[in-house]
């Protein structure tokens, strides 16, 4: 019997997961199966793009995974029961059906969170999602001149949607409204650029104002300040999917499930999760923040330990540590912000058209990553030689 091995989401992390998974294990031994409820894969770090009215490439599941060995199963996933090891899946016809699996990868990931601010779901747009972008795509497209959009929260995210919109519509009053300082995470380089840059786009910004409600032409900070919104663009972090809570997987405070430095469940060792999913730790035990940086890095691990457990290999013990933070602002400017390995600041960092175009490349490669889930190194895909441990039932060869 061969070993199951499903894959909930095709995100960055998901998708790269599957494929490696496929380069990595003999297919006569394993069955992979990638469930995700969308037909396409999804550019999430452009999504601030098509919100501003340009076209992403269409990145067809079906197409990418053709002929790799990876199942894919279109259908949204509402429920694991990480005991009987099953998954409960409803199909876009609505009908119900349940997966089992040897070894789960929980790639489900986030979406937006409101943050509990009166107002905001009812109100504010978000960027988590591509329905979620194109929704704000369509009302950035129907406002006048002169009309005032206003992006809430200070992070990548916010800073990349502010910069993407002022520069497509500089007809509009863009503000930018943070909780901190502008970039108080950045360099005094990196700081300076952010600063020139929102000046030449003509980009308000409201600094230490913390949003404490969103109205349908308007946001209220805590200290009494009103700022105009047609369109309230709300980009204050992110939320995991609810499942892994509801499960007896062990979950931290955010609802990430917990993992070892191979992202196993702690509790659950025929389960892994990674991306955002994931509560992670780096370097100094500091939690890994939700972004693709981390997602990607994670996918290899588990990936590469699942293989190693099913074919006798070396469990990999490369540390997961970031080297900058890519931050695309409009289409001809950009920062790269270079960190140390727990994600702080450095002195040094790259400014300017150059690095517009060293995180556009970022960008192309991960999709194209994820474009070609088996290629790239290594080829050789090895034998089960052992089930999981709750059978020790050998299966096939060493290869």
């Amino acid at each position: 019997m061969k070993h199951r091995i499903i894959v909930l989401g095709a995100g960055y992390t998901g998708a790269v997961a599957a494929g490696r998974l496929a380069r990595r294990l003999h297919r006569d031994d394993v069955a992979i199966t990638l469930v995700n409820a969308e037909p396409d894969f999804v550019e999430r770090v452009r999504l601030h793009q098509l919100a501003a009215g340009q076209d992403l490439r269409p990145r067809p599941l079906g197409e990418m995974f053709a002929g790799t060995g990876v199942e894919l199963r279109l259908a949204r996933v509402t429920g694991v029961d990480a005991d009987r090891r099953t998954v409960t899946v409803e199909d876009a016809d609505g009908g119900a059906g349940e997966l089992e699996y040897d070894t789960l990868v929980y790639a489900l990931g986030s979406g937006w969170s409101d943050q509990g601010v009166p107002g905001a779901a009812e109100h504010a747009h978000e960027l988590a999602s591509r329905p979620g972008a194109l929704r704000l795509r369509e009302r950035l497209a129907g406002l006048d001149a002169g009309q005032a959009v206003a992006v809430v929260g200070g992070g990548l995210t916010g800073l990349e949607a502010t910069a993407e919109i002022a520069q497509a519509r500089p007809d509009l009053a863009v503000a930018l409204v943070t909780r901190g300082g502008l970039g108080d995470w950045l360099s005094d380089r990196g700081r300076a650029h952010l600063r020139k840059v929102f000046g030449g786009l003509g980009v308000t910004v409201h600094e230490h104002a913390a949003v404490t409600a969103v109205g349908a032409d308007r946001v209220t900070t805590a200290d009494g300040r009103t700022v105009p919104a047609a369109v309230t663009v709300w980009t204050t972090g992110f939320a995991v999917h609810p499942i892994a809570r509801a499960t007896t997987l062990e979950t931290g405070a955010t609802g990430q499930i917990v993992v070892d430095g191979t992202m196993r469940s702690v509790s659950h060792p025929d389960v892994y999760a990674i991306g955002d999913a994931a509560m992670a730790t780096g370097p100094g035990g500091r939690p890994l923040r939700m972004s693709c940086a981390t997602g990607v890095p994670t996918a290899w691990q588990a990936a590469d330990a699942i293989a190693a457990r099913l074919t006798g290999g070396k469990l990999p013990s490369t540390p997961l540590r970031y080297f900058n933070q890519c931050v695309s602002l409009g289409r001809g400017e950009g920062l790269i912000q270079y960190v140390t390995a727990d994600d702080r600041s450095v002195r040094a960092a790259l400014t300017g058209r150059f690095a517009a175009v060293y995180k556009e490349l970022v960008c192309k490669g991960a999709a194209w990553g994820v474009a070609h889930p088996t290629l790239g190194l290594p080829v050789r895909r090895r034998r089960v030689v052992r089930e999981a441990a709750r059978t020790g039932r050998a299966v096939g060869t060493a290869a």
